[in-house]
Parts: C-alpha cells; structure tokens; sequence
C-alpha cells in the first residue's frame, strides 16, 4: 500500500504534544505485587510489636527492678508521725502480690500483707504499685495496691490494713454516687 499526500496530512493534524492515554492493564503480576506489600507490612508490624514489647520490659526493668519492687512512704498513722512516716515495699514475687510496711520505719514491726497471685503468660514481670487516699471518710489513709489496670483496696482499721469486704464495697459505691 502506498503512502498518498491524503495520509500525510491526516497524520499532522494528530497533535504531538499530548500523548496517548494508556490504561495499564491489571494482571496476575500487579496482584501479586500488592500482596507481596501487605504481606511485607504484615511482617513489620509483628516485628514492632515484638520490639516495642521488649523496650517496656526493659523500662520496667529500670524502674522496678527484676523482682518488680516499689517503694512508698506515707503517714497512716501506725505509729508514725510525718518526722517518721511508714514505709511500704510493694512486690511482685514469683506472682504473687506482697506488700510489706514497716509502721513509723521501724523494722522490728514489719508487717506482711500478701495478694492475689497473678495468672497470665508474662505477669511475673507485672509491677506492683501503691496509692494511699481516705477512701471511706474515716480520717485514716486507706491503702491501694494497683496492679495493671486493677486496684485492690484494703481499709486502714484497728492499726492494720484490711481486705475490703462486700458490705464496705457497697458503702463505698454509694458514696461515690
């Protein structure tokens, strides 16, 4: 076929300065690609969280030590007075909470309280903290011993500390109220 004067001129009115659009075509190749990424992001993520995991347990490690120790002193009026305030160790031993106090800083007296144990994979490593607040509007500092995002309350009565029973655990939701 010969090329005529008519097909050139037909050809220059195609402008050359916008080009052809090409719609790529979706085949095997580009879902498997896609799948390769998410795939790829999958991976990161599981190795983040793996190493996130092991930076808090190593800040832990930091702050409360191997044995998950915390130290608090507060007056709660067990032979104390603020020149000689009690001191408390809060621990997480072999799982198990213990909460040891020394009324006034007097070693002679310590006292041991011991909690719940700990169930789970990895709360050998769980720390044990303490808070002390007036909770039953008594006059005397009750004692909080938190343990992840639970706080297991024992009373300050007759010169010890106490499990919190039902009857005080209505009393206080109806004063909360």
């Amino acid at each position: 076929m010969a090329v005529t004067s008519k097909d050139l001129r037909n050809n220059a009115r195609i402008s050359p300065s916008r080009p052809l659009t090409i719609v790529p075509r979706v085949g095997v190749n580009s879902v498997m690609y896609l799948i390769t990424g998410l795939l790829a992001l999958l991976a990161i993520y599981a190795v983040m969280g793996n190493v996130v995991g092991w930076g808090r347990e190593r800040l832990d490690d930091l702050r409360y030590g191997a044995t998950r120790t915390f130290h608090a002193q507060a007056v709660v009026g067990h032979d104390d007075n603020p020149a000689t305030p009690s001191h408390f160790v809060a621990m997480n031993l072999n799982r198990q909470v213990v909460v040891i106090y020394m009324p006034g800083g007097d070693s002679t007296k310590t006292r041991v309280i011991t909690g719940p144990y700990l169930f789970g994979a990895g709360e050998d490593k769980t720390p044990v903290l303490l808070d002390f607040a007036d909770l039953n509007n008594d006059g005397a500092l009750d004692m909080l011993v938190k343990v992840k995002n639970e706080a297991i309350v024992y009373l300050n009565r007759n010169g010890q500390f106490e499990p919190i029973s039902a009857e005080d655990r209505a009393l206080l939701m109806e004063m909360r109220r």
